[in-house]
């Protein structure tokens, strides 16, 4: 995945609009964008939407429920793990705790669909509570089912009672950099995928492409999108190009070639066992038939 894409989940004509967006991933909200009157009928809508939409090459769907904390969890999956989403993303997520509350309430509720057990995957956005931040050592090894950690400054801002959480230059402010780095890190060490979060001023493509090209180079693999006008910066940015592409398959090859090395010279570069493992991972995430040419 490059690129998630939010869609509310009560509104069927954005929806079927998103589905030609290019998007990778769709996450149909049943959270802050649905009013509460609308909340049932959200999960309806996104529940025959994803029935009759899951087949075939388009994007992963993926809803995001009320946290757990508002006792709206439990009829937001009631509504939609029967139609079997890719994943869940979870709000106001708090560590490995929450996963595994959350992983146990998908897996009754797969049981009781007759939908394979795991194959809900989970999203959680890691750090929209001052709480949250301190628990981001903790998704290491907490579900099989956690798939990626994201971040957010929004709800973090509120919690914090900040003015803002960017700066004049348009950059975030330490506390929002430091949940971000933390993100980061955590998800290395659960070995999930890190998504960076959204860019709100949806109209400024520049701002945008330099947010996210300051992401792909920190390690985030992702960006989150609000808008289908962003869906095309972001692929784009984190589209690997054929330079770097044809760069990872010659240092895997020249590793493959030397199994007892642990340096290789290419190019007048000494590249080490970080590199090897940098390359595997970006050919990684290529499509399965590039990955075959490497």
């Amino acid at each position: 995945m490059r690129s998630l894409l939010f869609v509310p989940g009560d509104d069927a004509r954005k929806l079927e609009k998103a589905l030609q967006s290019g998007a990778d991933a769709l996450i149909i909200d049943l959270e802050d964008s649905v009013a509460a009157e609308r909340k049932a009928l959200a999960r309806g809508l996104t529940r025959d939407f994803i029935a009759a939409s899951a087949q075939g090459d388009g994007p992963r769907l993926m809803v995001r429920v009320n946290g757990l904390a508002t006792g709206l969890t439990e009829a937001d999956l009631d509504g939609v793990i029967g139609a079997c989403p890719d994943a869940i993303v979870l709000p106001k997520a708090e560590g490995g705790i929450s996963m595994q509350h959350l992983g146990a309430k998908i897996a009754v509720r797969e049981a009781e669909s007759n939908v394979r057990d795991g194959a809900v995957r989970i999203l959680a956005i890691a750090t929209e509570t001052p709480r949250s931040v301190f628990q981001l050592g903790t998704y290491a090894g907490s579900s099989h089912r956690l798939m990626a950690l994201t971040w957010g400054g929004e709800d973090l801002s509120a919690e914090l009672g900040a003015e803002t959480n960017r700066l004049d230059d348009g950059s975030y402010a330490d506390p929002y950099r430091l949940a971000r780095a933390l993100t980061l890190m955590g998800a290395a060490a659960a070995s999930v995928d890190p998504v960076d979060s959204v860019f709100t001023s949806f109209r400024d493509m520049d701002g945008l492409r330099t947010e996210a090209e300051a992401a792909r180079r920190d390690g985030f693999v992702a960006k989150m999108a609000i808008h289908p006008a962003q869906v095309p910066v972001i692929n784009a940015v984190f589209t690997p190009s054929l330079a770097a592409i044809d760069k990872a398959r010659a240092i895997v090859a020249a590793f493959e070639a030397n199994p007892d090395l642990g340096v290789i010279g290419i190019d007048g570069e000494m590249l080490d066992l970080p590199h090897l493992k940098r390359a595997r991972r970006l050919l990684a995430r290529l499509p399965a038939a590039a990955r075959q040419q490497a």
